[in-house]
């Protein structure tokens, strides 16, 4: 066995494997070349190579989730039955 190499195990769901099998065998690489390639980037950038955050709504995006919320509640407001039927109006 070439004593460069190592093997690695991770478990993943089987879903997620087959999603990324087939997106990866497109790009022409499998799971094991893929992941490389994921290592190498991550040093070279000294991190992971992509940002990894929450998504968070910025302020003007959370006031009008809660303004829909609450017209959505308010037994005053009437309802169209579909977006279909609204657009119509």
């Amino acid at each position: 066995m070439d004593e460069k190499f190592t093997n690695i195990s991770i478990r993943m769901d089987r879903e997620l494997k087959a999603k990324a099998e087939k997106l990866f065998a497109e790009l022409g690489m499998n799971i094991s070349t893929a992941f490389n390639v994921f290592v190498r980037q991550s040093l070279r950038e000294g991190g992971l190579p992509f940002q990894v955050k929450l998504e968070r709504p910025n302020k003007e995006t959370a006031a009008a989730m809660l303004e829909a919320e609450r017209i959505a509640k308010d037994p005053h407001v009437q309802h169209d039955g579909n977006a279909e039927e609204a657009l119509q109006e």
